[in-house]
């Protein structure tokens, strides 16, 4: 099976935030647990959309969905670190494109994870994709 490999520059990351591991991400193995790493990958976009004040669904019905997840585990990370979760936007296409994320551990600077999602917007109300905004295209895709 083919192993995923994801690279970005250092300019594609525009937020940063910070996030301790809790003693509750930790899983059986005493380590970060990826499905709390996925939450926290969700904290750390839900905080870069609010940064700029995006709400996840407009009045109209229009919001974010994510598409697909791809996450490369580069290192161990422990109950109390500090995580440093990088945030930008890559790949824009008609409907949507990825966020992308660095996580390394904020003291050391050393790797936990490289990830992406795929994401596009969704109306709720009609429950279809639709066309990225203008607005939203203009502030990141330029």
């Amino acid at each position: 099976m083919a192993r995923i490999k994801l690279e970005f520059p250092d300019n594609a990351f525009s937020f940063e935030t910070r996030m301790p591991v809790r003693i509750t991400d930790i899983n059986g193995a005493n380590h970060l647990g990826n499905d709390a790493l996925i939450s926290m990958l969700s904290e750390a976009r839900a905080q870069f959309l609010v940064e700029h004040g995006i709400e996840e669904a407009d009045q109209n019905g229009t919001g974010i969905i994510v598409t697909d997840l791809a996450t490369m585990y580069q290192g161990e990370s422990f109950y109390p670190d500090m995580l440093r979760f990088e945030v930008g936007l890559r790949d824009f296409n008609k409907y949507g494109g990825d966020f992308v994320f660095r996580v390394t551990k904020a003291d050391t600077g050393q790797s936990v994870a490289m990830a992406k999602y795929g994401f596009v917007f969704f109306n709720y109300k009609t429950r279809e994709v639709t066309p990225m905004p203008e607005s939203f295209r203009a502030r990141f895709a330029g």
